[in-house]
């Protein structure tokens, strides 16, 4: 017999991240859900805090739709919020940290959010006269710092008091209904917000579950900023399998391992340069045990894959952007990858590769939006759709409209398409290289460098060349203590890749410019070469 319309509320229920917290507090009451130095908190400390903090913000004039701007690192609030603000009805907006005043006011005044919340730390990050109805100040005894009567509002406990433990509903009317904004990079232009629903976040949170291998044993380690993507979706993840989040304030290498070797942390996501900062740490060591390791915002080159893995964890490799709520794609392993040796092995594991289980695939397509063919060769964009992409651009339908043209969303991302199936990154399409009319990608160009025993970071960029137009240059960080010339480096990259891709110039740098999330700054490289002249890439 056939379901009628009228039986409709009987078997559907829309999807929403609220619901795992209500779960695990009836699940898992007991267990410590979040770990913070000595603080803990159960499950059922973390919903009635969430629940409490919802009330507050209800108390404060929040209503169904209105943003809430978080400012906060990763510590526990940072964690409450993301289920707290969407049980008042509101939006997040978690703020990236690291933003100067200038930048978060424009945040602020293109979200509207009516209130701020922010960690006592971040108070000079906090414009002046901020285009918000309130500021709520967090005091984080592991910061040391002070709130600055300058910045005015009320305190977190005031939030709290404002609340009650009167319950409310983990439930949402629609599913499609925006949980939360997060602002890009905006490193060619004005950050944009992308709007995530709660059914996307929902999905792509199990997907999470599924490709790093999560169970109720995880012990989950915060070195990816919850600002980020909303921590791949992570913070909700989490929640919902019963693991606990280790909290950590700041990426920092030896309290990372501290915590590794104290908190039984069994998972970690990051970026590769947040993986270089723990392997070429010098009290690093082999795991007590296995720690799977996701990793995402640049390609991982084969030789950091096999620096991690040596230590005893197991690499998960995804790929995606802020508009499709983090990790899109995975690298699953197969059957017969671990019988390969390292090298080879470690070169698989550096594509992108298949769509998660919660997409709708991906494709790489010719300008026309036929498919390339996959043949390891031809180079097209990464484009991609379904339940995981971005509802649009919060407040901006031009530029909605244009990521989406021919039903797809466009990543800006060059890659090639392999006979397995699997994907793999060229560059970004603003960091091809142009060199006398041929490709050369950068991703590949690093690759190269970064094999170099004497090398622990690399980035390349095009230069102008007055008969070639551009050729690549390596900004290198060499490992403490080891020392290499230019033309030795040259020289070993000669053997791995066509001498038409060998970088001209090699400079030697202490540090290369990274966002927040680990990524570099390839944009602020090109600058100092290309001052004063017309690049073909704008930013």
């Amino acid at each position: 017999m056939a379901v009628t319309p009228e039986h409709a509320d009987t078997w559907y229920t829309p999807l929403t991240p609220l619901s795992f917290l209500h779960r695990s507090a009836e699940v898992f009451p007991d267990k410590v859900a979040i770990a913070y130095g000595e603080r803990r908190l159960t499950y059922r400390e973390f919903a009635a805090e969430a629940t409490r903090v919802a009330g507050g913000l209800r108390a404060s004039g929040i209503e169904p739709g209105d943003r809430v701007a978080y400012l906060l690192p990763n510590i526990p609030e940072m964690l409450v919020a993301h289920f707290a603000v969407p049980l008042a009805g509101g939006v997040l907006v978690a703020i990236n940290t690291r933003l100067a005043p200038a930048e978060i006011r424009y945040i602020l005044e293109h979200s509207g959010a009516k209130i701020l919340v922010v960690d006592a730390a971040l108070h000079g990050s906090v414009p002046a006269d901020a285009p918000v109805r309130e500021i709520v100040t967090v005091t984080d005894p592991a910061s040391g710092a002070s709130p600055d009567p300058g910045v005015g509002g009320v305190s977190y406990a005031d939030l709290l008091a404002r609340g009650t433990d009167d319950p409310l509903p983990w439930t949402v009317a629609d599913e499609r209904a925006t949980i939360s904004i997060n602002y890009t990079s905006g490193t060619t232009g004005k950050p944009k917000g992308v709007m995530y629903h709660h059914r996307g976040a929902y999905l792509n949170s199990l997907a999470e579950l599924v490709h790093s291998r999560h169970t109720p044993e995880s012990r989950y380690l915060w070195t990816l900023p919850m600002f980020h993507c909303n921590g791949w979706c992570t913070t909700w993840a989490i929640t919902a399998i019963g693991g606990t989040h280790v909290c950590l304030r700041a990426v920092d290498a030896a309290e990372i391992w501290r915590l590794l070797d104290t908190e039984g942390v069994t998972h970690l996501n990051g970026a590769p340069t947040v993986l270089n900062t723990i392997a070429n740490f010098e009290g690093a060591h082999p795991l007590a045990q296995e720690v799977v390791v996701t990793t995402a915002g640049a390609p991982p080159s084969p030789t950091v894959i096999k620096r991690m893995t040596a230590l005893g964890a197991r690499l998960v490799h995804v790929y995606g952007l802020t508009e499709t709520y983090g990790p899109y794609t995975v690298c699953e392993w197969q059957e017969g990858w671990p019988k390969l040796d390292v090298e080879a092995r470690s070169k698989l594991l550096a594509r992108q590769g298949v769509g998660m289980v919660v997409t709708d695939g991906v494709r790489v397509v010719a300008e026309d939006m036929t498919d390339v063919p996959r043949d390891g060769v031809t180079m097209g964009e990464v484009v991609m759709r379904g339940n995981n992409v971005m509802s649009g651009y919060f407040a901006d339908p031009e530029a909605t409209e244009k990521a989406f043209r021919g039903g797809w969303f466009h990543s800006g991302d060059l890659g090639v398409w392999h006979p397995d199936g699997y994907i793999e990154l060229r560059d970004r399409a603003k960091d091809i290289i142009v060199s006398g009319g041929e490709n050369i990608s950068t991703i590949e160009v690093e690759a190269a460098v970064d094999s170099h025993p004497a090398v622990l970071e690399v980035a390349v960029v095009g230069v102008p060349h007055e008969k070639w137009g551009e050729r690549p240059k390596a900004y290198v960080v060499l490992r403490p203590g080891e020392q290499v010339s230019a033309e030795e480096l040259l020289e070993h990259v000669r053997g791995q890749i066509a001498r038409y891709k060998v970088p001209d110039v090699v400079e030697f740098v202490g540090e290369l410019p990274k966002t927040s999330t680990g990524k570099i700054q390839k944009f602020q490289l090109r600058e100092r070469d290309w001052a004063g002249r017309v690049s073909r890439v704008q930013g």
